[in-house]
């Protein structure tokens, strides 16, 4: 067996991280099959120390994207969510403003993200950009890594007063047949008034079989 220390291991983290591509957000936990956490904290600062990967916060680390007029970019959030997520296969469930957001519903670019976790809560703060893990009940996240979801989160945060046939009009633009269906599949998740807009969207003649 060959030392951890060894540069064989850190090739075989550089050649991961590169592998991924620019812009791969990780934590120490994408390495655990290489060796132990020692050697992985070493390689990981000496790696850092070279400029080859950046760390954004405690644990955190990305392999970051460059402009060449804008230099060094900030990592995308969803990148950052996906890293979060870690080996425990935690569920995230966007909310908020950020579903809306991703969705078209919202041009607001939130400087803080919320996403609803069936695992521990935690805050981790990447430059300006704050993520917000939220722990929630199996109900609301019942939906998760769906559209359904996504559109149920969204709704909410707008709130019925300022829901109106504009928003249903960019909502129904967004989504297709099959989105529709899982929506449908998944109405009993929805709060009542949520679930007479779904209602609505299914009424739409581009969506009626």
């Amino acid at each position: 067996m060959m030392p951890e220390h060894s540069p064989s291991i850190r090739e075989q983290m550089v050649s991961r991280i590169q592998s991924h591509g620019r812009g791969w957000v990780f934590t120490p936990s994408s390495f655990e099959d290489l060796c132990g956490r020692s050697a992985i904290s070493t390689n990981l600062q000496r790696l850092r120390e070279a400029g080859t990967i950046r760390q954004l916060a405690r644990g955190l680390y990305d392999y970051p994207k460059t402009h060449e007029k804008l230099g060094v970019l900030a990592p995308s959030v969803d990148a950052i969510a996906e890293a979060l997520k870690g080996r425990e296969g935690i569920r995230l469930q966007p909310t908020g403003a950020y579903a809306a957001n991703m969705l078209g519903l919202s041009t607001q670019v939130p400087m803080k993200v919320m996403f609803l976790t069936d695992g521990p809560a935690r805050t981790v703060k990447v430059g300006n950009q704050e993520i917000v893990l939220k722990q929630t009940s199996p109900r609301n996240m019942a939906t998760a890594g769906r559209i359904s979801g996504l559109v149920i989160q969204a709704l909410r945060h707008l709130g019925r007063e300022h829901v109106d046939d504009t928003i249903l009009d960019k909502l129904a633009h967004r989504l297709d047949q099959v989105a529709v269906d899982q929506l449908k599949a998944d109405i009993r998740f929805a709060p009542g008034w949520i679930a007479d807009l779904i209602r609505t969207l299914q009424d739409r003649p581009e969506f009626r079989k």
